[in-house]
């Protein structure tokens, strides 16, 4: 794998969980003062599906396939997901009783445009970029024209 071009760094947010939620995603150009954040609310969800939403809309942001790049999240969900290897079994079974499957059918699909690596890191803990997706995240899930998670079933 090569050396990460770009670093995401994601976080998630619902509010009642279930409840209003956002994301929130910082992109930054390895090397380069390069820098975006993006962040999206919703009307109903819940915590982890924002968290891989996140990954979703930040992997999809990356123009050029085979793009190295290094997710950094809170979620374990997420990390242990991909870094175990679970989702892969789970789509051998065709996501059969799993929660999220729409998300992770998503993630699958962008996940594998790129060479994509991820890193749990512990939230709440100073991180600067992820102190930002965080707060990104709540001021989405406050915001005025929230979307409709189509995908969120109670």
């Amino acid at each position: 794998m090569q050396t990460p071009k770009v670093h995401i760094y994601t976080d998630g947010a619902a509010r009642g969980n279930p409840g209003p939620g956002g994301f929130g995603i910082v992109m930054e150009w390895v090397g380069k003062p390069y820098r975006k954040e993006f962040a999206q609310g919703f009307k109903l969800t819940t915590n982890n599906r924002m968290e891989l939403m996140a990954v979703i809309v930040a992997l999809s942001k990356l123009k050029n396939p085979g793009t190295p790049a290094k997710v950094f999240t809170d979620s374990k969900y997420v990390a242990d997901a991909v870094n175990k290897g679970w989702v892969f079994g789970w789509e051998k079974k065709n996501f059969v009783n799993r929660k999220n499957s729409d998300l992770w059918q998503a993630f699958l699909k962008v996940y594998r445009r790129h060479e994509v690596q991820f890193q749990w890191i512990k939230g709440h803990n100073d991180h600067p970029q992820n102190e930002r997706c965080d707060a990104l995240a709540v001021i989405a899930s406050k915001g005025k024209n929230l979307l409709e998670d189509t995908g969120y079933k109670a």
